[in-house]
């Protein structure tokens, strides 16, 4: 796989990790927030006891994604027309890694800030 297809990949993955994290707590929120109801929003908490796993994928990911982008050669290491002599670029990947990064930290603080809420 390629040093770009690389850097997507973790970028993807931290986001989707991210996502899975917080699923358990804010889905059913969201759902409530949007005026779906029912007894059966409840059983939406079935996914808690694996919030630690999507926890640590994500936190794993979103450490190689900081890696790949940070640890880069600068572009005027780059050859031309490569994907990494563009500064452009490189400042779209770290916008989206703090993006996902606040993601995770949402679903990190998630369930201590949600009794404040009820």
């Amino acid at each position: 796989m390629s040093e770009i297809g690389t850097q997507k990949a973790t970028l993807i993955g931290g986001a989707i990790a991210a996502f899975a994290a917080s699923v358990c707590c804010l889905g059913p929120l969201v759902l409530v927030a949007l005026g779906v109801s029912g007894a059966w929003i409840s059983n939406l908490t079935a996914l808690e006891p694996y919030r630690p796993i999507f926890i640590g994928a994500a936190l794993v990911l979103m450490a190689f994604a900081w890696r790949r982008i940070y640890r880069a050669p600068v572009a005027e290491d780059c050859a031309p027309g490569e994907v990494c002599a563009l500064p452009q670029t490189n400042g779209v990947y770290k916008v989206m890694f703090w993006a996902v990064s606040g993601l995770v930290l949402m679903a990190l603080a998630f369930p201590y800030v949600v009794p404040f809420f009820y």
